[in-house]
């Protein structure tokens, strides 16, 4: 394997520090942007629909989320030219394709956490 080859496969690895998917993965496994994410999976949703369906998250962090999902290329946003304007988001293709294996992940989450809250509180009452 020559030098360039094994930078490269470097740069691909998410085990390496100068792997540009670290950024990526910070993104996306935000526990908001998780949740934003799984939200759109069933089509396009405006801002208070997913403030609403994504509860517990505020205004600001929402709007953070949905800047950074969509410079990522994630989320597509469409602004409809009405008064006022109409925004929507929705997810990309490649947003889509990630979010099968998000609601997978939230499926498994949701479906295991009786025993994982259990294993927390035996560690808890060990540690006493």
């Amino acid at each position: 394997m020559s030098i360039g080859s094994e930078a490269e496969s470097g740069r691909r690895d998410v085990f390496n520090s100068d792997c540009p998917a670290r950024e990526v993965l910070d993104h996306i496994t935000s526990r908001w942007a998780v949740l934003v994410l799984v939200a759109l999976k069933d089509g396009p949703l405006r801002f208070y629909e997913l403030r609403d369906r994504v509860d517990g998250i505020s205004e600001k962090m929402l709007s953070q989320n949905l800047r950074v999902l969509s410079r990522d290329g994630l989320l597509e946003r469409t602004v409809e030219p009405t008064v006022p304007p109409k925004v929507s988001y929705t997810l990309s293709s490649i947003g889509r394709e990630g979010v099968q294996h998000l609601c997978e992940l939230t499926k498994w989450i949701a479906r295991t956490a009786p025993e994982i809250k259990a294993a927390q509180e035996r560690h808890d009452r060990a540690s006493e």
